[in-house]
């Protein structure tokens, strides 16, 4: 059948991740994931901490006009996912930006450096994820057990998970995804009855932190966008599933726009609710601040059922984020950008078992020296370079033809998809020092791993 074809191989390519020419193949992913499984993986990637657990933070930047980020970062998301969805549509393989790279510029270490972008970001949110795990939303049943711990261990479980299988890591997204979208409902009951009974306060819906007018204001709105744009990040790791999608150009159209469409639209609204009934500084100062807004709305609806729901959000973007970058991993194996050993496949479960060692081990280095904010950030920043270069390189790939039918977006979409995401990742965003720290170091420790590589490539003579 053909939803159960393995992805076809191009004249001359290895026949397996890290395999020399004329090998034999090694097992293929399994294509586990039809359109409605697909659509819910996308909409619970996107969704998750950056909604339950930054929203605060975005608020402390620009202040009560908390929707206005959420706003422009859908449009940003928009532009980008349909260079995505052209892309995965002609390359419907794993590896994605990697492979995008790779196809459009020829040039192996830019692929490398964009490769690891993608998947520190993946480590880096689901970092983030780990220590809103750990952070207010627990506290509501325990403050006993060090955060950091909870987080570690939050990482290993999750990781254990992904090796069991893409199908039963797939499933528990379905069910995950389904529990954090009626968390984000409740939010929305909650300002829909305050809108009813005339609680919260509608003026703060246009403050701003920044008073004024000016460079100020600009710095404070785009500082809250590129931030609250890690609420957005998610569509992009679904193209990694490619080789276990069924139909992936047809079915991957419908999912991420509909995907980003749906999660932009509950957005902006929870922003709308979080603002209308609780002050920014309440909400920045607090790692669980959409339970300020439940328990300052006028339903008596319990905290600790609301920290409940909050923690299996935080735990669905942890989880898929680690499985995204196992699955990354094993990718640029295949293209040879990593060692063949960074491929290796459970011979029965069939899922990356080196990929998911490998990123299991970054993440508990990121959970144990980053806080929310700082690691969401990262996640923004290194995806906006990415970002970057994907919409140019849609452009690039145009006189790359390819025989089958595919989407093809408006050539202004992806041109001003790569100036939004430059201008976000820039410093007119206002981001903190650490951030770019941070992705200096991740960087650093990919420059090695490349060095290394080709290092032990040429005393193979494989260079």
């Amino acid at each position: 059948m053909p939803g159960e074809e393995t992805t076809p191989r191009g004249p001359g390519e290895p026949t397996g991740p890290g395999e020399p020419r004329g090998a034999t193949p090694a097992p293929p992913l399994k294509r586990a994931i039809g359109p409605k499984l697909l659509l819910l993986f996308v909409i619970g990637d996107i969704l998750g901490t950056g909604i339950y657990a930054t929203t605060g933070k975005v608020a402390g930047k620009v202040g009560g006009a908390l929707w206005l980020p959420f706003v422009i970062g859908f449009v940003v998301a928009i532009l980008t996912a349909a260079s995505y969805v052209e892309l995965v549509g002609k390359y419907p393989k794993a590896a994605g930006a990697a492979l995008y790279t790779q196809k459009a510029f020829r040039v192996p270490f830019l692929t490398f450096i964009v490769a690891f972008m993608v998947m520190c970001s993946g480590l880096s949110s689901a970092s983030a994820a780990a220590r809103a795990f750990s952070g207010d939303y627990l506290a509501e049943f325990t403050d006993a057990v060090p955060p950091t711990l909870i987080a570690i261990l939050f990482i290993v479980a999750l990781a254990a998970l992904a090796l069991r299988g893409v199908s039963e890591s797939v499933k528990t997204n379905v069910v995950l995804t389904l529990v954090e979208l009626t968390g984000l409902v409740i939010i929305l009951a909650i300002g829909a009855w305050a809108v009813l009974t005339g609680e919260g306060e509608p003026s703060r819906l246009g403050e701003f932190q920044a008073s004024g007018a000016g460079y100020a204001l600009l710095s404070s709105v785009l500082g809250a966008t590129a931030l609250g744009f890690f609420a957005f990040v998610g569509f992009e790791d679904s193209v990694n599933m490619a080789e276990e999608t069924r139909d992936p150009v047809r079915a991957f159209p419908r999912a991420i726009f509909t995907g980003v469409a749906v999660t932009g639209t509950v957005y902006v609204l929870v922003a709308l609710v979080s603002s209308l009934l609780v002050d920014h500084r309440t909400l920045e100062k607090s790692s669980g601040p959409l339970l300020e807004v439940v328990k300052a709305g006028g339903l008596d609806f319990p905290p600790k059922a609301f920290a409940l729901i909050a923690l299996f959000a935080v735990t669905n973007s942890a989880l898929i984020n680690i499985m995204m970058a196992s699955r990354l991993c094993y990718g640029m194996a295949n293209e040879r950008i990593l060692p063949r050993a960074m491929g290796r496949v459970l011979p029965v479960r069939r899922t990356p078992v080196t990929g998911i060692l490998f990123v299991t081990v970054l993440a508990i280095g990121l959970v144990s020296t980053g806080e929310i904010a700082g690691l969401g950030d990262t996640t923004a920043f290194l995806l906006l370079c990415v970002f970057a270069v994907v919409n140019i390189a849609v452009l690039v790939l145009r006189r790359d033809r390819v025989e089958h039918p595919h989407f093809r977006t408006p050539t202004a979409l992806p041109v001003l998809g790569a100036i939004t995401a430059l201008i976000l990742a820039s410093p007119l965003a206002d981001r903190e020092a650490d951030v770019y720290i941070r992705a200096g170091v991740l960087l650093a420790i990919g420059i090695g791993l490349w060095v290394l590589n080709k290092t032990v490539m040429r005393v193979r003579g494989e260079a």
